[in-house]
């Protein structure tokens, strides 16, 4: 069976989305939309309500009002065949430590394809790096591998969209660096579209394209790590040796700063770095603004911002 023929619009569609759990609102009234391909991360404090909005997504979970699509359907009717499309993986580990690795990914591949073309087991085991691990016991595996197990049972059916959530914790660095690897093969090989959710800014700022940040129950900061950094302060700060002696200088325009102090340069200039403000200083000013009690005043600031 081939490929299912590609939903043609925004692979997610929200509007005006409202959840209520008894007196308490946790989504107050929702707005998203994502395009088909790329990593796009949804960020925000505990208790914003990310968990929420990704179940109601996944159709785990019903909605209190507003409109929801997903490869355009509505996730509370979903069938089978639409749910097949869809690749979810979740912060926890599956409890399959007895299986062989190749022996569960082939038997995870028999349940798709009534609906899809499933990935063969040897090549997606190639494809997420555990071709040496295929005959191994998933409970001998380390957390890396582990993890990249759980990813290929996420994308086994070839999904136009796949959801992570927190998928490096309780990484090292090495296992990390080779997981947003594998992330950035799935978005160039398939065109996959990935949602993330995820508490490392620095995780973030590398895999995804655009950043959400949710709080108050809806978004309030949409953009790429660049703009909302940007947005977090208008200013940036270059340092450089020049004559044996530290030179710092903060400046709004830091291009024509460095171009002008270069211009006149006559080669004592060394170690210049630029430094501007991060993802993490964005996130972590617009959360401050929200706890603050100035939430319209976080929203104009970054709106105005990213515009």
């Amino acid at each position: 069976m081939g490929h299912p023929r590609p939903h043609d619009g925004p692979a997610i569609a929200v509007a005006d989305l409202r959840m209520r759990y008894g007196d308490k609102d946790v989504l107050t009234g929702l707005d998203l939309e994502i395009e088909p391909g790329g990593v796009t991360a949804l960020l925000g404090p505990n208790g914003a309500g990310k968990t929420t909005t990704i179940e109601i997504l996944e159709g785990f979970r019903g909605r209190s009002g507003g409109r929801v699509s997903v490869l355009g359907v509505d996730p509370a009717h979903g069938d089978e065949r639409w749910r097949a499309r869809l690749g979810v993986v979740l912060q926890e580990w599956r409890d399959n430590g007895k299986w062989k690795v190749r022996d569960i990914v082939a038997h995870f591949a028999e349940y798709y394809k009534p609906y899809t073309d499933p990935w063969n087991a040897d090549d997606l085991l190639d494809l997420v790096g555990l071709t040496a691990q295929g005959g191994q016991r998933v409970r001998t595996l380390s957390g890396g591998q582990r993890r990249r197990l759980d990813v290929a049972l996420g994308i086994i059916g070839r999904p136009a969209l796949l959801f992570l959530d927190e998928p490096t914790t309780g990484f090292d660095p090495h296992a990390r660096r080779e997981f947003h690897e594998l992330i950035h093969r799935l978005t160039d090989l398939d065109g996959t579209t990935i949602l993330l959710t995820t508490h490392d800014l620095d995780e973030a700022e590398k895999l995804a394209e655009r950043i959400l940040i949710l709080a108050g129950g809806r978004i309030i900061a949409d953009g790429s790590p660049d703009q909302l950094a940007r947005a977090a302060s208008t200013t940036a700060e270059v340092k450089w040796i020049q004559d044996g002696r530290l030179q710092i200088h903060a400046t709004e325009d830091a291009t024509d700063f460095v171009r002008k102090l270069l211009a006149t340069d006559d080669g004592a200039v060394t170690d210049l770095e630029v430094h501007r403000a991060s993802l993490e200083d964005a996130y972590l000013e617009l959360v401050a603004q929200f706890e603050a009690g100035e939430a319209a005043a976080a929203v104009d600031t970054f709106q105005e911002a990213t515009r």
